[in-house]
């Protein structure tokens, strides 16, 4: 999208300065309106021309910092703005922008599309973390050996994990890269025996919400297309790329050869230069301007728009604050229309104020995710499954009910 539209309900809008600023969103106007649109990028003339639309169709238009403009309404007011500027030849792009950001906001992805049928999204799904890496923040040496690896997954899966991540290579702030030999050595043994041994067992809470595989999917952690490539021959049946197929160029086309479903995620520098990358004008916008370009980077590579899935990355060159205010305003992502996964387990920012160990972070990573299934979250990454599986249910028979009902 040029205009990186990012829809917001009403409901949602927060009052103070600082936090409507996250979300590239001017002082607050005397009344509300149920709908609120954020568009950017905008020549003047085009800007005046949008607003004058809104206006005439009864509802609001006010400028925003980023060459940006603020429309609010109901829905017959857009209805009736997006039927007007279709019909002129400088408002049709980003009146099409709107109406497309507006219909993804209000219809979840209802499946994720994989090399061999669906994955549903009718509840949300956990992750289990498996690290196999000497070096992670949280589990780093527990489950070095094939063995360990593959008895931790399996408990997993039995705690009812849907997808298993596997990781060969930290992405804890300030880790160095991990060759590519040496990141195949440590997550090739793991798959080899990882995925016979799920398709043996079967195991899990029911086939119909694993794609009809009756089995955790297995997804591999890695930013680099060769070891992505090896994983899919292993098995794999989803790519993680912290990197949003940044890192390595030739991600995308892999990706796209495989058949797999990726995960693109945010990120800000590198692992080792995340912590001091962390500056942002307009958080929430920004991170969809990188999410939508590395969208279309992958659809360009030959990836099907319904094999991707968007990631906020909790963390990845964020501070503590942009953190929570990522949480806070995650529904501002249904915008772009894609699934979203959250990571938030055991990460620094949970344990800041009372300088917890990542063990001990158990309580605050089940808030974060449950903060984030309200939010929209289709996915969470954890590494306390069984707790993550029983706090999801719960969100699931409050929140997806609720919206189902008429």
């Amino acid at each position: 999208m040029i205009h990186n539209v990012l829809v917001v309900a009403a409901a949602a809008l927060p009052a103070r300065a600082g936090e409507r600023r996250l979300i590239g969103l001017p002082p607050p106007a005397a009344s509300a309106a149920p709908w609120v649109v954020r568009l950017e990028a905008l020549p003047g003339r085009l800007a005046a021309t949008l607003a004058r639309l809104m206006r005439s169709a009864g509802g609001s238009a006010r400028p925003a910092p980023g060459r940006a403009l603020v429309l609010g309404g109901d829905e017959a007011a857009f209805r009736l703005f997006l039927d007007r500027a279709g019909r002129r030849h400088e408002g049709r792009e980003a009146a099409a922008e709107v109406g497309e950001a507006m219909a993804r906001w209000q219809e979840r992805p209802r499946s994720l599309g994989l090399a061999r049928g669906v994955l549903p999204l009718g509840r949300t799904l956990v992750m289990g973390v498996l690290n196999v890496t000497p070096d992670s923040f949280s589990d780093g040496g527990r489950y070095k050996s094939p063995r360990a690896a593959v008895g931790h997954a399996l408990r997993m899966a039995d705690e009812g994990a849907d997808l298993i991540d596997v990781g060969g290579e930290s992405t804890r702030p300030g880790a160095r890269p991990v060759r590519l030999q040496e990141e195949l050595r440590r997550v090739l043994p793991v798959l080899e025996a990882l995925v016979p041994a799920l398709r043996a067992r079967g195991t899990g809470r029911g086939a119909n919400g694993r794609g009809g595989l009756g089995r955790p999917l297995v997804s591999i952690d890695t930013t680099k297309s060769e070891v992505a490539r090896r994983a899919a021959d292993a098995g794999a049946d989803l790519v993680n790329d912290v990197s949003g197929m940044t890192f390595d160029p030739a991600m995308p086309a892999a990706v796209a050869e495989s058949g797999l479903p990726v995960v693109i995620q945010h990120i800000r520098g590198t692992p080792r230069t995340m912590r001091k990358a962390a500056r942002y004008t307009r958080l929430l916008p920004e991170i969809a301007a990188f999410l939508r370009r590395r969208i279309e980077a992958a659809l360009r590579a030959g990836v099907r728009e319904d094999r991707i899935v968007i990631d906020p990355g909790i963390g990845f060159g964020k501070r503590r604050r942009d953190s929570l205010a990522v949480i806070r305003h995650l529904h501002v992502l249904r915008s772009l229309g894609r699934p979203i996964l959250v990571g938030a387990s055991r990460k620094s920012f949970l344990g800041a104020e009372e300088e917890l160990p990542p063990d001990e972070r158990l309580e605050a990573s089940l808030a974060a995710e449950a903060l984030a299934i309200a939010g929209g979250a289709d996915i969470i990454r954890a590494h306390d499954v069984k707790q993550a599986v029983r706090a999801a249910r719960l969100c699931d028979a409050a929140l997806r009910v609720a919206a189902a009902r008429p």
